[in-house]
């Protein structure tokens, strides 16, 4: 038995993020993993699928090297499915080192097993028993299964997948149906159909990417389906069979054929681990306070497992909000009203703040601005005209409550816009910083401008 200052269950970003950072102020830390370091994150989620899709766009580009004055003399390029997946593992594997390397450096010990929290102050991993003045809980979520028929047997024989095994897929499928709207299924979508996968899509609610604003899903539901992929909305599977999907749309039953089948349902949190303790629970995963507290103190958790947003940048600052907590350091507080967050699609998807929907429910005072990419100059010379940055604002003051951006590098913008609400900006503000030219970050300043007036610029 050993003891500790924290245990932390779990070695996803948030996970990780805790434990470096608890070595760093000084405390004795451990952090109990069954798999490798890095969580659903680094090893099934956020980089190997950003790996494929970067594979995947450059071969897109290959397409499309005439409209850049390029001539490919015998068009040879093809794509190599298993150098794709080869590239994506030698990715994963290097990162995954690098944080096991961090780890070390920092004094935190790895315990490798699974982790049964047995009490507020100790850890089950295989026959060893530990113990902690506190407990962090970052065990992640799983994603679900729906109990359709045909479901459990398409899994176990590989026709049916989900974010985790179409992965490792060792031939890409010709036809690949995806069941469900949401982002994983749209960035799957994007992958596959980019390398010539035919890709249908079928969600049961009227429309994709319920949580984006409204204005910027239209656009891309569009752009989709311009670049051949089949979406079904209002359709609810009702079976998987030998060769494909059941759905039923508008009182007719159909059947379309696929290679595989990628469940994109949602993520469901990992919660059997830590039962014995009884903590408060929420529809959406464990209860907590603002400092990651759950009803038991001296037990945090954080990430998936709380179940408000899974995503692993929202996990690795409610890490490091726990674990300054623990240190005796309260200055750090989770706000979950301003979490940026994006989708790598094609172009891609990034957003913060309130979308207009959710302005005009609250029956807010407000104006919107947008800009289209096709009025910028470093957009028109890169060839990434699709798209445009919508900000919104209260009035009469003008603070910047919302931002969407549907554009190439559109996660990479986005901090702009969390930075500006995060400090009550206003379009004046945003409108006045000077931005380096020739950006797509002048959109920002743009619309900022058409919050006040019109753009300069279009």
């Amino acid at each position: 038995m050993a003891t500790f200052d924290v245990i932390i269950v779990g070695g996803g970003p948030g996970g990780y993020v805790a434990a470096i950072k608890g070595g760093q102020l000084g405390l004795k830390v451990a952090i109990v993993e069954k798999d490798n370091v890095g969580g659903v994150c680094l090893n099934w989620g956020c980089i190997p699928t950003k790996t494929l899709l970067k594979s995947a766009k450059v071969y897109e580009t290959f397409k499309h090297a005439k409209d850049y004055g390029i001539d490919v003399q015998d068009g040879s390029f093809a794509v190599n499915f298993p150098e794709m997946i080869k590239r994506k593992d030698g990715v994963v594997r290097r990162l995954t080192g690098g944080v096991a390397g961090l780890l070390k450096k920092n004094g935190v010990t790895l315990l490798k097993g699974y982790g049964e929290v047995t009490s507020a102050t100790t850890v089950k991993v295989g026959e060893e028993e530990h113990t902690a003045k506190n407990i962090i809980l970052a065990t992640g979520a799983t994603p679900i299964l729906p109990p359709l028929p045909g479901v459990k047997e398409g899994y176990e024989r590989g026709f049916v997948l989900t974010s985790k095994e179409i992965l490792d897929l060792k031939e890409q499928p010709k036809e690949l149906v995806i069941v469900g709207g949401g982002v994983i299924g749209q960035e799957f979508a994007t992958v596959f159909n980019a390398i010539g996968t035919k890709v249908t899509i079928i969600e049961r609610m009227d429309k994709i990417l319920v949580p984006v604003d409204d204005e910027i899903r239209t656009l891309f539901h569009k752009k989709m389906e311009k670049d051949g992929v089949t979406i079904l909305t209002s359709a609810s599977v009702t079976a998987i069979t030998e060769t494909g999907v059941t759905y039923e749309k508008e009182g007719q039953t159909v059947t379309v054929a696929a290679d595989k089948v990628l469940m994109a349902v949602g993520m469901r949190p990992n919660v059997n681990s830590f039962a014995s303790l009884n903590l408060a629970m929420e529809k959406s995963g464990v209860q907590v306070n603002e400092f990651m507290q759950t009803s038991t103190p001296n037990v945090y958790a954080i990430g998936d497992v709380i179940g408000k947003y899974m995503l692993a940048h929202v996990a690795s600052h409610a890490g490091l909000v726990a674990i300054q907590h623990i240190s005796g350091d309260s200055h750090m507080k989770m706000d979950f009203k301003v979490i940026p967050s994006g989708i790598y699609t094609f172009p891609e998807i990034a957003m913060v703040g309130l979308t207009e929907q959710e302005a005009k429910a609250q029956g807010l005072n407000y104006k919107v601005s947008t800009f289209p990419l096709i009025a910028n100059g470093k957009a028109m010379g890169e060839n990434e005209k699709e798209g445009l940055i919508k900000v919104i604002a209260s009035q009469p003051y003008n603070e910047i409550i919302g931002v969407h951006i549907y554009s190439v590098t559109a996660t990479e913008m986005i901090t702009e816009a969390s930075l500006a609400i995060n400090l009550e900006a206003t379009a004046e503000e945003l409108a006045h910083t000077i931005h380096p030219h020739p950006t797509l970050s002048e959109m920002m300043m743009e619309a900022g401008f058409g919050i006040l007036d019109k753009p300069i610029h279009f």
